[in-house]
């Protein structure tokens, strides 16, 4: 077999097994959200506001876990963790669907908790590698699709099915099991990187405490502001997932069940086609400052779409494929594909789980007080109103962040060429 060919055999079977064990995963987490829990609230507190909190607080705890969790381990005990926490998250479901409403909130809390690891856990199979970044962005792009489809699932679950909304959360991620075991244990079968990817890209191994440290305090200026950017990010990619169908009804998609899922399919081949062809520079550099440029457009694209939307100059739809479209395609990077590069470029020791959770824990951490702030600061603001406000002020953080981050970054490159050259010249 030729190297062409046995290349791009190890990138389908590789991304075969990666993406359907996070699309699978997302059936865990996301079919809650299309009930609509009519009339259900508790401590002046709307019910399903309440139930997305508890979830997102439990992933915001397994982000904050994860920054050790993750970043220690190791690669024997991968297939162990990831089906481990699927089955916990799926008893959680069935304990929501057994317990009465206002306690069976603490098994929402209890499902997102190891849900959290699941990315850290499936993005640690295919760091390190030249491919790193195509098989990041094919990854990556299934949670703009699983969102969607576990939605759509969601809804024959309980329009088809007929469960009623407390057991439609644990049916369907009861048929999604068996297949995640499956692609799961063809993640275990993907060979450790090869040499040319030891020498294209740095070799990744476990931090420790100390060392996690010393990473951070060594680049801490713009992960600071990139965490800032990023938890903005988080808090309304979350906010415009979990009240999707309350943003498409107020739209005028009510009847719609597809449109959960078609809406997002331009989004990820787009995002796709754009973070494939960055993952294509060999030159880590290059990629790494071609990043930056697509996290100001993105930025700058929420921002505008939404300014036409507003003024009546571009409908629904298209305001919402591309609006999403700019919210993915700045958020994505940060699950992996900019930290890869951020590594690679600097020759730093380590790996990007480290990175990722610690932007990831803030992020959700944001989420959870972007919801207390709408329930609690702006409670008779339509949703549609508040993610609206969001979205400028998202995209004014991510055009100022992109810019300072750029600069910082630049001048460490070119301080750290010069002393790796300048021996060589003296």
């Amino acid at each position: 077999m030729s190297k062409k060919a046995s290349n791009f055999r190890f990138i389908l079977k590789t991304s075969i097994a990666a993406f359907g064990t996070y699309f699978c995963m997302y059936a865990f987490r996301k079919p809650f959200t299309v009930a609509t829990f009519d009339n259900l609230s508790f401590w002046g507190i709307d019910y399903k506001i309440l139930l997305i909190l508890a979830q997102v607080l439990g992933y915001t705890c397994s982000k904050f876990l994860g920054i050790k969790i993750i970043s220690e381990l190791k690669s024997s005990k991968r297939t162990f963790y990831l089906i481990g926490f699927i089955l916990i998250s799926e008893l959680a479901l069935l304990g929501f669907a057994v317990t009465p409403a206002p306690y069976n909130i603490l098994f929402l809390f209890i499902n997102g908790l190891p849900l959290g690891m699941i990315w850290g856990i499936v993005f640690s199979y295919i760091e390190g590698r030249k491919v790193t970044e195509l098989l990041g962005v094919i990854l990556c792009s299934s949670f703009i699709v699983s969102s969607g489809a576990a939605k759509s699932v969601g809804l024959f679950v309980l329009k088809v099915l007929g469960c009623n909304e407390f057991w439609m959360p644990f049916v369907s991620g009861l048929i999604f099991i068996i297949p995640l075991i499956i692609f799961s244990l063809f993640l275990e079968k993907i060979p450790n990187p090869t040499t040319e990817d030891l020498a294209l890209r740095s070799k990744r191994k476990p931090l420790k405490r100390k060392e996690r440290i010393l990473l951070f305090n060594q680049f801490a200026f713009p992960l600071t502001i990139i965490i800032i950017f990023y938890a903005m990010l988080t808090a309304m990619r979350e906010f415009r997932d979990n009240f999707a169908r309350e943003l498409w009804d107020t739209l005028g998609y009510k009847e719609s069940i597809s449109i959960y899922m078609y809406s997002e399919i331009p989004i990820a081949i787009s995002v796709l086609v754009i973070l494939g062809f960055l993952g294509s520079m060999k030159n880590n550099y290059k990629a790494f400052k071609n990043y930056h440029l697509v996290l100001f457009l993105g930025s700058l694209l929420i921002g505008v779409t939404t300014f036409l939307f507003q003024k009546n100059m571009i409908t629904p739809l298209p305001w919402m494929i591309a609006s999403g479209f700019g919210i993915y395609v700045c958020y994505i990077p940060f699950n992996g594909l900019f930290f890869e590069r951020m590594i690679a470029t600097y020759k730093i020791k380590g790996n990007a789980g480290f990175l990722i959770y610690i932007a990831d824990a803030f992020g959700y951490l944001g989420s959870v007080l972007v919801l207390l702030f709408k329930n609690f600061g702006n409670k008779d603001i339509s949703l549609l109103s508040f993610f609206t406000t969001c979205i400028y002020l998202l995209s004014f953080i991510g055009i100022l962040t992109t810019v300072l981050s750029y600069n910082y970054f630049k001048r460490k490159f070119k301080k750290t060429f010069k002393i790796i050259v300048a021996p060589l010249y003296s």
